[in-house]
């Protein structure tokens, strides 16, 4: 069964805002604003998966990039690790 892309999308922008601390709260939650509307559905749904990584992944793969093997998570990760908040 197919999720909703709308139903992800709800999702995904309240894990965003909702991390615990809340300058990965702030982060995170800028990050996923500018980008979710650009994602195509197999895009949105890695994007779930990396707003569901732990804080400490998070801040990792801000300082530094790592590469992913599924295009579709390597293609966020480029984007988070370049991303700078206004």
């Amino acid at each position: 069964m197919k999720i909703n892309k709308d139903d992800i999308k709800k999702r995904v922008i309240y894990r965003a805002s909702y991390r615990g601390t809340k300058e990965l709260d702030i982060l995170i939650s800028s990050f996923v604003i500018k980008i979710i509307d650009n994602l195509n559905y197999a895009e949105l749904q890695e994007l779930e998966k990396f707003v569901n990584l732990d804080d400490e992944e998070l801040v990792r793969l801000n300082k530094n990039y790592q590469k992913n093997k599924n295009k579709n998570l390597d293609k966020i990760y480029k984007m988070y690790h370049k991303y700078k908040p206004v």
